[in-house]
């Protein structure tokens, strides 16, 4: 294994033994969204709760079980993505999307830069079936942000 493999095997270890977010958070905003994610194919399981404030993600929250990847994935959205824009929220689901297709080569230095510690998941994409575990997480913020947005347009419909 090289250095470069070792150190991001290591980050993902300690964002899952060290989880950033973990532990759902009841919110006091009027913008929430909520969502529960299964792999069906190995068990993961993952519930995310997001507070948007104006266009802004003011919180994220999490509970979940299932492998190193699924929930190391997750720790480090929730790093990514708490107190940034709707839109750069975007952009970084986007990103990470892209790298679990990628087929474990790297994305360009813009990319790698926006995504952090994220990076460290460019080789789960040589493996189709651990792919869904890192996205697992990802799935369920883009879900709990369509749920939020959606609770924000209709309290502007009354």
């Amino acid at each position: 294994m090289s250095d470069l493999e070792s150190m991001y095997q290591q980050v993902i270890m300690d964002h899952a033994r060290e989880a950033h977010g973990r532990g759902l958070v009841t919110l006091d905003l009027p913008h929430v969204g909520e969502s529960h994610q299964v792999n069906t194919t190995c068990g993961d399981e993952v519930r995310l709760r997001v507070g948007v404030d104006g266009d802004t993600v003011a919180s994220v929250s999490w509970e979940g079980s299932g492998c190193s990847i699924s929930q190391a994935s997750v720790s480090v959205l929730s790093e990514l993505v708490e107190g940034e824009s709707l839109e750069n929220a975007e952009v970084t689901y986007e990103a990470f999307r892209a790298l679990m297709n990628n087929r474990g080569v790297p994305l360009d230095e813009h990319r790698e830069d926006l995504l952090g510690d994220a990076t460290a998941f460019v080789g789960v994409g040589k493996y189709p079936a651990r792919i869904k575990c890192a996205l697992l997480g990802w799935m369920a913020l883009r879900d709990a942000l369509v749920k939020a947005q959606a609770s924000s347009k209709g309290d502007s419909d009354d």
